[in-house]
């Protein structure tokens, strides 16, 4: 893994935020490390973070560096090895009908849209259903490094959107929102596998799928795919699947 002592990450500066109410676990405070300044963060820079742990949010690196608590764990799939279970096989059949078209990273009124509708029925209360067009611009449609956007539409409508980024080992997942409507589309889990089928395509062994949280029921589908590597103690492993 590499060094953050190591070019081009020397010119980059690492700052500790104030301590802020947890996102996935109740009671508990979170920090997290803060890449600075933006504008370094390019392909190269992202490559070697993401590699040590770290993850994007608009132009916002940053990774979890809590005081008391270690529950965050990135994640990756070793595309190569990974054998898609029964209910996998049957949302990858049931969405075949999906046309996938990479579109530009730009605003687009239809996209914004089912990410409302998304937000309101899968995260009602969390605060992005409450997004407006800016936040959302800032959340999504801002990025330093190789990023790629894709709708998936069928006959009659578009059904997801995915965002993710291109590293130097692997396709990193940045966001995915879908109509929630009908709930056994299967929509998520699809989108995951045809993402591993792009990282074959390219050539690319990893796909990097964020934070895993084993108490958190909002990331218990990462469990799902297996075999899933942690970076854990500062290296890359595989994760039990208990």
């Amino acid at each position: 893994m590499s060094s953050l002592s190591d070019f081009p990450l020397r010119r980059l500066q690492f700052y500790l935020t104030a301590p802020y109410p947890c996102s996935y676990l109740p009671d508990r405070e979170a920090r997290s490390q803060v890449v600075t300044p933006n504008e370094l963060v390019d392909d190269a820079a992202y490559s070697q973070l993401i590699q040590a742990g770290f993850r994007r949010s608009g132009l916002y690196t940053y990774r979890p560096e809590c005081d008391q608590c270690h529950a965050c764990v990135p994640v990756r799939l070793a595309v190569d090895e990974f054998k898609p279970g029964r209910s996998q096989r049957r949302a990858w059949v049931r969405n075949q009908h999906l046309k996938a078209n990479i579109r530009e990273l730009i605003f687009e009124p239809e996209h914004y849209k089912l990410y409302r509708h998304y937000q309101a029925s899968r995260h009602p209360g969390g605060g992005m259903d409450q997004d407006g067009e800016e936040q959302y611009r800032q959340f999504l449609l801002q990025s330093g490094v190789t990023t790629l956007l894709v709708e998936f539409s069928d006959e009659t409508a578009l059904r997801m959107v995915s965002l993710m980024d291109v590293v130097e080992n692997g396709l990193s997942s940045v966001y995915t929102f879908f109509d929630p409507e009908p709930a056994q589309a299967g929509y998520g889990t699809y989108n995951i596998l045809w993402q591993v089928e792009l990282c074959r395509r390219l050539g690319l062994p990893y796909l990097y799928l964020g934070y895993w949280i084993a108490e958190s029921g909002k990331m218990a589908y990462k469990a799902n795919f297996q075999p899933l590597q942690g970076l854990v103690s500062g290296t890359w492993q595989f994760l039990a699947n208990d």
